[in-house]
């Protein structure tokens, strides 16, 4: 007997950028939050409080540097750097 599995031939969507100034300040904080605490986030040597973290993620997205994406395929949200920075002045 044959195994025939069906493959998904859908091309995958990319990403697209949420701003975040569309996000209600409460779902803003929790993703905010959530990447924060996620495992693997170094801050280096120093350590820093929750809201610290997430006021340093905060300015990021106020100047450009990171972005939200969302990821229709999986239907999740995500902070990433930014794919074009914003040039400094």
């Amino acid at each position: 007997m044959s195994d025939h599995r069906e493959f998904d031939t859908h091309p995958t969507e990319p990403p697209v950028p949420v701003p975040y100034r569309e996000i209600s300040a409460d779902a803003l904080r929790g993703l905010v939050e959530a990447f924060v605490l996620r495992e693997g986030t170094d801050y280096g040597t120093h350590e820093y409080s929750l809201d610290d973290k997430v006021a340093h993620v905060m300015r990021q997205l106020e100047r450009g540097d990171a972005e939200v994406m969302f990821d229709p395929d999986s239907e999740t949200v995500s902070i990433v750097v930014a794919a074009r920075p914003r040039a400094r002045r």
